[in-house]
């Protein structure tokens, strides 16, 4: 199951190891597991290795008046060209110089892109207070107002101790402190940005506001209702009480997908040890794969090699056995004597019987395969005499009616075919088969 840790660092602010924080543990449900609300970060930590969590994803929230909400007009859409223009098209709209400042691209509206702006020191504090945790590496940082649910065509305000979160339904996001709220009244009142020429209906039109506020130690004639109504008529204001603690809100909404927060930590501030972290469980499984890939290249290559040397072998054999029988032929090499004996032989065949080696050698074999046992016959040598035609065959057999059962046959087949030097001995006879063509 996977699990998200929200952090929130608390004022004042001091170093990491005094460092408290607002925390919830969410599960893959958005259930809240565990929650406290000033912890140490060695607290929070061993609540993980209690529980053996590891490698829980870690949410940070900073101060959202850290941050400042802009809009990017920017036709380009490759990220390359989007991200060098970008701090050009919001230069209007920060107060600060934008090379002291770090930006992060958020989603592309009709307005523009949206983007968040924080001052590259104050970025790097809070990347250094929220790296490092044992057990819950960082995968993001949020402004924590940029986690409210967004309240249609309106804003939606959380009282948060003295301070008021803000965000409205087109994404713009701040802090105030809860006395200085009425002064933005009039924004919120505000027609949409997106209307070029509102009507008068759209300027009448009352605009929703939704407060949440916690259950318990909040009295109404002390919350801000009031302020906002007589600050303007067009605020529609309802209340509503939280069950849950500021950062246990502000996780159930991130978790039901009601928000589309920015996340800060992109560009120079990028996490380029998610990709890294993700790979290291698949490491040993990667090692192996390619050591198993490796052998079986290996195998292949030696195998193909041993393969290669038997025909070699072979082919220098066949090329032997021919060069005995066709000592003058130098044209016909390894590659093609299948081909040339294959050719001689079809051409043989085509002519009928003769006088010459290789179809008085094909009768001569024939016969010998049709004898009823092969086993017992033997052909000792082989002659050929060119000048006079004869193929003459040194045979050993276990009877001398085997070998004139082999003369019978050839005589049968149109050739001549005579037994001489026939020699009786107690393991048979022996004699000397001469084969030449018929009359």
């Amino acid at each position: 199951m996977s699990y998200r840790l929200f952090v929130r660092p608390l004022p004042p602010f001091a170093e990491p190891a005094q460092q408290r924080f607002s925390w919830v543990l969410q599960d893959a449900g958005g259930d809240a597991q565990a929650q406290g609300d000033s912890d140490l970060r060695e607290d929070i930590e061993q609540t993980l290795a209690r529980n053996s969590l590891d490698n829980v994803e870690l949410l940070g929230l900073i101060p959202a008046d850290d941050t400042v909400f802009c809009t990017a007009d920017i036709p380009a859409t490759q990220a390359r060209y989007v991200a060098q223009a970008l701090p050009y098209a919001v230069e209007e709209q920060v107060a600060q110089d934008v090379e002291t400042l770090h930006f992060a691209l958020g989603r592309h509206t009709a307005e523009g892109y949206q983007v968040a702006a924080i001052d590259k020191g104050q970025m790097s504090v809070w990347k250094h207070l929220l790296s490092g945790w044992h057990h819950a590496p960082l995968a993001a940082i949020y402004a924590d107002a940029t986690l409210l649910p967004a309240t249609e065509n309106g804003w939606t305000l959380c009282l948060d101790g003295a301070m008021v979160l803000l965000r409205s339904d087109r994404g713009e996001w701040l802090a105030v402190r809860r006395e200085n709220l009425p002064m933005f009244a009039a924004t919120m009142a505000e027609p949409p940005a997106n209307l070029v020429n509102p009507s008068p209906d759209d300027v009448a039109a009352e605009v929703p506001v939704r407060i949440f506020h916690p259950a318990e130690g909040y009295a109404k004639e002390e919350g801000v209702t009031q302020q906002l109504t007589q600050a303007s008529d067009r605020l529609r204001i309802s209340e509503e009480p939280l069950e849950l603690s500021v950062i246990g809100f502000l996780a159930w909404s991130y978790h039901q997908q009601l928000c589309d927060p920015i996340d800060l930590c992109q560009g120079e501030f990028s996490l380029k040890e998610k990709g890294q972290y993700s790979l290291s469980p698949w490491k040993p499984l990667i090692a192996v794969a390619g050591l198993w890939f490796v052998l079986q290249v290996a195998l292949e290559i030696g195998f193909g090699l041993y393969q290669q040397h038997q025909a070699e072998q072979l082919q220098d054999r066949a090329m032997a056995m021919y060069r005995q029988v066709f000592p003058d032929d130098n044209r016909t090499h390894a590659g093609n004597v299948r081909r040339v004996l294959q050719g001689q032989l079809r051409a043989a065949e085509s002519a009928g019987p003769q006088t010459d080696f290789l179809t008085l050698l094909k009768f001569t074999g024939a016969e010998y395969t049709a004898l009823p046992d092969t086993q017992s016959v033997s052909f000792d040598s082989i002659n050929y005499a060119r000048g006079r035609g004869e193929l003459v065959v040194a045979v050993s057999a276990e009877s001398y009616d085997q070998l004139s059962r082999l003369r019978n046959g050839l005589t049968d087949e149109g050739l001549q075919a005579e037994i001489g030097s026939v020699v009786n001995e107690p393991a048979g006879a022996r004699g000397r088969l001469t084969v030449s063509g018929g009359q």
